[in-house]
């Protein structure tokens, strides 16, 4: 099987070069970690004007990413069969036309397709990054470079903390899409710009859909590949779930605080999981012990969800979040986990499989947790305590599932 001639493979002094274009695609990704946030601070101002109940809240964060993780696979083909640049070219509009329904929706409908649209044209964002290091920078960088570019990305959390926050203060919620549509605009421009790949070589072979869906059919079959969505499923969803969903109506709720309050905590733990990131991609242990580190922190994570559940008080729940944030930085850990998993030859769906794991699990989790939070307000019970419980036991699910599911080759040392 071949696969299309991308980039060309950096050498040190083309480097620059090299990191210039990295940072040209994640500026995509920068802006689906924008719009997967907004809910956090949308919440309020949305639940007000079109009297949402906690499970359409949790629907309208999840459809995001629902669009988002089942795009996966079909990303990862087009990266492998036409490069990254068309890929992103072709899908990323339908995040300025998404953005634009949603700044424009009158009912909750329309909210939710505007979300759908958002989350295929931002697919392919995050997965052209991951694919463009795997490809061209070396192997023992890859930790290193993919948690900078997670860290890179992540400051479009920073956009929907104080800023959206004081935005819909000012003006409303519809502003806060009209400015991402602007920004998306721009991303598009830049890469379209910028951004240039060689044509393949005379006579390439060019591998066919069929055969492209096959490969992913024997990602599925590999005895490992449960194991590691398993524990995809649950450790980027739940900081999500936290940042993205329930920190605005955690804050605001519980314990009363205003908006801005509560869009300004979500800037210091988008800080705070900005600076986890790259730690974390520094102090890779290498294999052995990095599936270990994996374990425990889901499990460290889980307590701290079991704690909040406790509902102690504000300045507990800060203080457990802000360590959440801390902790966060570990699931850049996942990413050479994969990698080393997989032959160079599918590591394009090897990634996208995992990313699709990584955002279907956020989806699932936002909806989930919306109806447990609905179920536990029909019986008089304050929400919180049940979601945060919820998220918990799933990551301990999680853990457990990668500890004991079959491992690679590349962990055991079997052929």
């Amino acid at each position: 099987m071949s696969l299309p001639t991308d980039l060309p493979i950096p050498s040190s002094r083309r480097a620059p070069g090299a990191w210039a274009t990295l940072l040209l695609l994640a500026t995509g990704f920068t802006l689906s970690q924008a719009f997967r946030t907004v809910a956090a601070i949308m919440a309020a101002p949305l639940q007000a004007e079109m009297h949402l109940t906690a499970q359409q809240l949790g629907m309208f964060a999840a459809a995001f990413h629902f669009a988002f993780g089942g795009l996966q696979l079909f990303m990862g083909i087009g990266i492998d069969m036409h490069g990254l640049r068309r890929t992103v070219l072709v899908v990323s509009p339908l995040m300025v036309l998404g953005a634009v329904v949603s700044a424009l929706a009158t009912n909750f409908p329309v909210l939710v397709a505007g979300q759908v649209l958002i989350g295929v044209g931002c697919a392919p964002a995050f997965l052209v990054c991951t694919v463009f290091i795997a490809r061209h920078f070396a192997a023992e960088r890859f930790s290193a470079v993919s948690s900078a570019t997670l860290a890179v990305g992540s400051t479009g959390m920073l956009v929907t903390g104080t800023p959206l926050a004081w935005l819909i203060e000012v003006s409303s919620w519809r502003m806060g899409f009209w400015v991402l549509a602007l920004c998306a605009v721009a991303s598009w421009v830049a890469i379209a710009r910028w951004v240039h790949e060689p044509a393949p070589p005379a006579g390439a072979q060019r591998e066919s859909l069929g055969e492209a869906v096959r490969t992913f059919g024997q990602l599925f079959r590999l005895p490992y590949t449960a194991g590691i969505v398993a524990l995809g499923l649950v450790t980027y969803a739940s900081f999500v779930a936290l940042r993205g969903l329930w920190l605005g109506p955690l804050m605001m709720q519980r314990h009363g605080w205003s908006l801005v309050a509560a869009g300004n905590l979500a800037v210091v733990l988008s800080v705070v999981a900005l600076i986890s990131l790259p730690l974390f991609g520094r102090a890779d242990p290498g294999p052995r012990r990095r599936r270990r580190w994996l374990v425990g922190f889901t499990l460290v994570s889980a307590a701290l969800f079991a704690a909040m559940a406790l509902g102690i008080g504000a300045s507990a729940d800060v203080a457990l979040m802000l360590v959440l944030g801390l902790v966060s930085g570990f699931g850049a850990l996942q990413y050479p986990d994969v990698k080393n998993a997989y032959e160079p030859a599918v590591i394009g769906r090897a990634m996208a499989l995992f990313t699709m794991a990584l955002f279907m699990g956020v989806a699932l989790m936002q909806w989930a947790t919306g109806a447990i939070a609905s179920a536990a307000q029909a019986h008089g019970v304050e929400p919180f305590g049940p979601v945060f419980a919820s998220i918990a036991a799933m990551l301990a699910a999680g853990a457990l599932a990668f500890r004991w599911l079959p491992r690679p080759p590349s962990v055991t040392g079997r052929p």
